[in-house]
Formats: C-alpha cells, sequence, structure tokens
C-alpha cells in the first residue's frame, strides 16, 4: 500500500476472514487540526469491498476531494475518523453494522468495506 497522502492510495487484497468490530489504522500520523465528532471534513478517500477488493467509490477518480459532515456519514466514519489530524492516512476496515446494514436495498447492504482516507482539512 502507498503512504503517501497526495497520491491515490492503493489497497492490498486483505487475507483471512472480514473483521466483525471497526479496525481503525493510521498509515501516516497528520499533525494538523483535530477531527471531532462534530466536524465537517475535507477528504480525499478510496472505497473497497473487502471480499472482491472492487473498488466501489473514489474521491480519487472524480478528482477533487469532498466536504462532509461527519454526522450525515456511516456510523464507521463517525467512530473512525474523530481524532484524526490534517495531512493524516487512516485506513478504516468497517463492517456491515456500521456502513449499508447487513441487510436492504443499498447495493453495499452485507459488505464489509475498507476506506483509506486523507484527512486534509476539518471546520
Amino acid at each position: 500500500m502507498t503512504e503517501t497522502p497526495k497520491t491515490k492510495p492503493e489497497i492490498d487484497a486483505p487475507e483471512g476472514p472480514a473483521p466483525t468490530e471497526l479496525e481503525i489504522i493510521d498509515l501516516v500520523e497528520g499533525t494538523g487540526e483535530e477531527a471531532l465528532a462534530s466536524s465537517t471534513v475535507d477528504v480525499h478517500y478510496l472505497g473497497v469491498e473487502f471480499d472482491s477488493g472492487e473498488e466501489f467509490d473514489s474521491s480519487w477518480s472524480r478528482g477533487e476531494s469532498i466536504n462532509f459532515p461527519l454526522r450525515a456519514l456511516i456510523q464507521g466514519w463517525q467512530v473512525g475518523i474523530p481524532g484524526m489530524k490534517v495531512g493524516g492516512r487512516r485506513k478504516l476496515v468497517v463492517p456491515p453494522a456500521q456502513a449499508y446494514g447487513t441487510s436492504g436495498g443499498h447495493p453495499l447492504s452485507g459488505k464489509t468495506l475498507i476506506f483509506v482516507i486523507d484527512l486534509q482539512g476539518v471546520s
């Protein structure tokens, strides 16, 4: 996996079973302002399915970062981003219950997801 927050990350295929709990792994420690649960975050991110390794979403592919209020995002991001500092890169492995649910109408329901997130700003 590349560890440079200026370039699109590459996610290696995971080994073993998908985790049942949220995994939070700092790949690059940021030195800027810290994200809080109440923050709006400016992020670049890549999302892939745990089982297939298929990319399902990427701000990198769109060529621009995205601003989100954390409270409007999936639970895995609401729990996994606070404490992260601007300039950092963090990997989240999000089980279905903290992503899009275990079953239902969303195409990603029932799937464990891997995100690599570069925090570029908080407000």
